[in-house]
């Protein structure tokens, strides 16, 4: 699927994974919730070996029978031809959230594996689809907390979702941070960083504003799928000091440690002016294959003591041993915290497939190895004059 394109999925009846008939092929254009908290001591290095305070598991079959035909108007939706199946994923998400060393939790998330379940059954939408979200706030907890109570619905409320995925989307990223501006109940000077994914049928799309980070594993492979918006980073700082900001010691007019975010409003100017501090998401869409194991979302206090490597073999090994996406991640924030993570902790698995993955066969050289003639008078006129 090209980059212009929009999400849009095919869903029919599924047997072990996979569709028994195709939607009928369309002509396709040129142009390609939380636990109880438990409560953790402050001290000078992260705990260690604590239950996490917040934590969920739950799974849901992405597919079924639909009787809805998928129209590519204005969409650009790409739809197999000559296909007689197709291949469809099974989701079933872990999470963990925990505080850490911090005195206060400023993180939220949000896991939804089935969005026809999470909706107010009115809503006749001809597809099935899972959520899922980071949300790291700082300034306080009120941008994080507003963002996972209404960040779904502004999508799925927009005029033109679900032909418009992608524009529905970044329309809900705007429309909550103009509602912390004007939302009096709320600390205008409190924002958020912002990571989604919102998955409908094999189409995934990822939208991020600001430093959490989306990893996919491939076949034991770490495949980026999101940007770390520091104000460091190239693209960024040439942005930022395009629009008349700068950058102090790693810091966004010497305040900020990312160069995206929700909220903020101190640091904004007027609604719909471009300011050095951006909440438009950046987006990235990924159609899923066999090959695509697993989905690992969380906030920067991870990554910055793990590379997205790291990460991925430690949950690839970890579903080969259990299977669980909950204990994956509860086994991350482990790992977090025995590295010192000073930041508090969230993570989320979004698995792909029932099964465990598989394991990795690597083939056998047979290659016979030999050494000329020549070489073997070199050698032995060398061991001679030992």
């Amino acid at each position: 699927m090209g980059p212009g394109t929009d999400v849009w999925p095919q869903c029919a009846s599924l047997d072990n994974r996979y569709l028994k008939e195709c939607v009928p092929p369309v002509e396709e254009d040129d142009e390609p919730e939380d636990s109880d908290n438990i409560n953790q001591p402050n001290a000078a290095k992260p705990p260690r070996n604590l239950q996490p305070m917040r934590h969920c598991i739950s799974q849901e079959m992405l597919a079924g029978t639909s009787d809805s035909k998928s129209t590519n108007e204005g969409s650009g939706v790409k739809s197999p031809q000559n296909e007689r199946c197709a291949y469809l994923p099974i989701f079933r998400s872990g999470s963990c959230s925990e505080m850490g060393p911090k005195p206060y939790m400023e993180d939220e998330y949000i896991c939804v594996d089935d969005l026809q379940q999470h909706l107010d059954p009115q809503p006749d939408y001809p597809f099935h689809g899972s959520f899922y979200g980071v949300f790291d706030g700082h300034g306080g907890i009120d941008a994080a907390s507003f963002t996972k109570r209404n960040i779904l619905e502004f999508i799925l409320e927009d005029s033109i979702f679900p032909k418009g995925v992608k524009k529905s989307v970044k329309n809900a990223f705007a429309k909550v941070d103009h509602a912390l501006a004007d939302t009096r109940s709320l600390d205008n000077s409190s924002g958020t960083t912002a990571l989604t994914a919102l998955i409908l049928g094999r189409n995934m799309l990822i939208a991020n504003a600001g430093d959490s980070r989306a990893v996919l594993g491939k076949r034991g492979r770490a495949i980026e799928l999101s940007t770390d918006h520091k104000p460091s980073c190239t693209s960024e700082k040439i942005r930022i000091e395009k629009l008349g900001g700068v950058i102090y010691d790693g810091y966004l007019n010497g305040q900020l440690s990312v160069a995206r975010a929700l909220g903020d409003w101190h640091m904004k100017g007027p609604k719909g002016s471009d300011g050095p501090l951006s909440a438009e998401p950046e987006l990235e869409e990924v159609t899923l294959t066999e090959e695509d194991e697993f989905l690992i979302i969380a906030c920067d206090g991870l990554w910055d003591v793990m590379s997205s490597q790291y990460a991925v073999t430690i949950v690839r090994k970890e579903l080969m041993l259990h299977n669980d996406p909950d204990k994956c991640s509860r086994q991350l924030v482990r790992e977090a915290l025995k590295r010192n993570s000073c930041d508090n902790l969230t993570v989320v698995v979004v698995c792909f497939s029932s099964d465990p993955p598989p394991k990795i066969e690597i083939p056998k050289m047979h290659r016979r190895r030999s050494i000329s003639a020549e070489g073997l008078d070199v050698l032995k006129g060398v061991l001679d004059n030992v």
